[in-house]
């Protein structure tokens, strides 16, 4: 469970963009006042609000990442078996899904803490966001959507790289297995003619006019990749 209960802080997230999805029903139980807020609080961080028939309170998406959340803004101290029934339900069509709860009152804490045990919830799976109030439980839902969508982006960011990693790696040992051209070599062929396919099109004059190898090393690396009988014959190194 996430106890963090600090102050909310009404920050904005400059630069991001998401779609925040809201059940209609969920919408109907809210004082209007928490409507507007949330609206307000919303386009200062440049998502976008929909009001639509879906299973949970709400759905963000960011950054091309879908998160659900279950929000009770009313805990029930009497009446939270269909709470917990309904996180069972959903917890099974959405991998990534958390649930706020709005707790202001001490008994209200006790309540919680001892149904949460009594319905054999499993800590992390879902995560449980208990907050002070409203807006706060709001600003923590935008929070975890947002955190969610720059993860997933600086993973795929990392995924790029390493892929371009890969492919230079692949470059430079192709390039170096002409003899005589090094490191040094592959990299001044790279930036100033490109890929192998380049390389292997451009001539003897644009190798020398391009780059910094000598007359030798551009005779044998435009010979090399255009002339079979000689890149299949045996090299020594």
């Amino acid at each position: 469970m996430d106890s963090t209960t600090s102050t909310p802080s009404h920050a904005t997230f400059s630069g991001t963009a998401g779609i925040c999805l809201m059940r209609n029903a969920w919408k109907e139980d809210q004082h209007p006042s928490f409507i507007n807020f949330i609206s307000t609080f919303l386009s200062a961080n440049s998502f976008r609000l929909n009001f639509v028939p879906i299973a949970p309170d709400f759905i963000f998406n960011c950054g091309g990442l879908s998160v659900a959340f279950i929000f009770v803004t009313n805990w029930d101290c009497y009446n939270v078996a269909s709470i917990f029934n309904r996180v069972q339900k959903l917890k099974m069509q959405f991998a990534r899904f958390y649930v706020v709860v709005s707790l202001p009152a001490k008994e209200q804490i006790n309540s919680f803490i001892q149904s949460y045990f009594t319905f054999g919830m499993v800590i992390g799976k879902p995560t449980f966001v208990p907050v002070q109030d409203l807006e706060m439980g709001f600003e923590k839902m935008v929070k975890i959507a947002h955190s969610s969508g720059v993860y997933k982006q600086e993973r795929i960011g990392e995924k790029l790289k390493d892929e371009l990693v890969q492919r230079m790696d692949f470059y430079l040992k192709v390039v170096t297995s002409i003899p005589g051209i090094d490191n040094h070599d592959a990299n001044a062929l790279s930036q100033a003619i490109g890929s192998v396919q380049a390389i292997a099109k451009a001539s003897k004059e644009q190798i020398l006019e391009n780059t910094d190898l000598s007359t030798d090393k551009a005779g044998l690396v435009s010979r090399f990749l255009r002339d079979p009988k000689f890149y299949s014959r045996p090299k020594i190194n």
